[in-house]
């Protein structure tokens, strides 16, 4: 059971929003192929004159996953966005941990440098939203009474 170690504290949940909208901004551009050309041209013509790399021509497969990506990312963000909970910002670190490794992933194979930039970003929110969950539930653990099953406590 998930609840007994939620995180409640406002901050938690602005933090989820700001998440989710960090997200909306970076990946609506991703959402249909139209925008994703100017997306892929501008992220393209950025690195190559900062001198950390442009991106290949883009090919119909690529458009596809990036779409498909950014389709779920922008609906993942307005539901955090109209109904910030703890449990999306659990889910939402789980999802950044597994972006980052994946970022992470591309840099160590010839990636442009810029994507580091994203990946900072990852792990940044990805630790602002699951140390409070490591955090209550080391306290829940802690606090429960010996033998009895957390978050039976307060039965």
């Amino acid at each position: 059971m998930i609840r007994p170690f939620a995180p409640s504290r406002p901050a938690y949940l602005r933090a989820v929003r700001t998440s989710a909208w960090y997200d909306l901004v970076v990946t609506a551009g991703f959402a249909t192929p139209w925008t994703y050309a100017l997306v892929h041209d501008a992220l393209s013509k950025l690195g190559d004159g900062l001198g950390l790399g442009a991106l290949p021509a883009p090919e119909p497969m690529e458009i596809l996953f990036a779409n498909l990506m950014g389709s779920v990312v922008v609906v993942w963000a307005l539901l955090r966005i109209v109904e910030p909970l703890p449990v999306h910002g659990l889910f939402d670190g789980v999802a950044r941990t597994l972006f980052a490794s994946w970022q992470a992933y591309a840099l160590a194979h010839g990636a442009p440098r810029w994507l580091w930039l994203f990946f900072v970003v990852e792990v940044a929110f990805g630790v602002v939203q699951l140390v409070p969950w490591w955090r209550a539930r080391r306290t829940d653990l802690v606090d429960s009474p010996a033998g009895q099953p957390i978050g039976t406590a307060d039965r």
